[in-house]
């Protein structure tokens, strides 16, 4: 079976890219290299491999998952079941983050459940220099973290535990987070997500904003004088995250949109009062 006949039975049962980037992964050859040698004969190993794999992606397997690896802005992540695979609209929150932020500056920034990495590595990148600290509870997922920021070369302060608790007293210029916040019993949740991805990265309580609630409480005592709290939500919740921050005596609690129109970002200030 040369290579193409092996492509052409992949895209038999998946999307047609998709079968391409499974090939270009089992073989090892980029796109041009498969156009160019698409005669060639696969090996009894690459038909399995393959095969396996179009397999499982067919079965809901997170194409991500099986390539191992997921872009992330300009980065290129490593991933595997121990991690949530970023989404784009994560990308978008980190957008967020700079066009509040001042570009120049030593800004401090925490990232809170970093899960991969993702979001810490990308303002790393875009600012070299931030001082940047990540914290994450799974120990698998912060070696997940800890094995892009070398491979990227990317400066990153990795920090294990729950929430702020390895920080201490310390505080920062700006704290970003994409929590857990879907509901125990959300119907919504698509099942190759429920089933593939850690349940302890998506699921948040009975309304979804038990982590959030944690955050929002704590990162008072944690920010910086006119420092900022920007947390991603489920599509649903911007009103519920409001009403937390404003309780909390944050202010300047704005919500903002994806580019799919939803308000998926929710952003507060703190500002400590002075007595005359």
């Amino acid at each position: 079976m040369t290579l193409d006949e092996l492509l052409r039975e992949g895209r038999g049962q998946l999307p047609h890219r998709e079968a391409d980037w499974l090939l270009e992964h089992t073989t090892g050859l980029s796109t041009p290299e498969l156009r160019a040698h698409s005669d060639r004969h696969a090996d009894g190993d690459e038909v399995a491999r393959f095969r396996d794999l179009v397999q499982r992606r067919a079965g809901g397997a997170p194409l991500a998952h099986l390539l191992g690896t997921q872009p992330f802005r300009q980065l290129e992540l490593e991933v595997n079941a121990s991690v949530l695979i970023p989404r784009p609209e994560t990308e978008e929150l980190v957008d967020q983050v700079l066009a509040l932020m001042p570009a120049e500056g030593r800004i401090t920034a925490l990232d809170l459940g970093t899960g991969s990495g993702a979001i810490a590595l990308a303002l790393a990148a875009d600012r070299p220099r931030w001082s940047i600290t990540a914290v994450e509870s799974s120990p698998a997922a912060l070696a997940v973290a800890r094995g892009n920021g070398k491979r990227l070369q990317l400066k990153v302060e990795w920090l294990a535990g729950d929430w702020f608790a390895p920080v201490g007293h310390r505080r920062f210029d700006v704290i970003v987070s994409n929590p857990p916040y879907v509901n125990d019993d959300d119907p919504d949740l698509a099942r190759d997500v429920a089933t593939h991805e850690p349940r302890e990265a998506l699921l948040a309580g009975p309304d979804g904003l038990d982590a959030i609630r944690t955050i929002t409480a704590k990162a008072p005592h944690h920010l910086t004088d006119g420092g900022w709290l920007i947390i991603e939500h489920g599509y649903r919740q911007a009103e519920g995250v409001r009403e937390l921050m404003g309780a909390t005596g944050l202010a300047r609690i704005t919500s903002r949109r994806d580019h799919a129109g939803h308000h998926r970002f929710t952003a507060a200030r703190h500002q400590e009062t002075h007595s005359g």
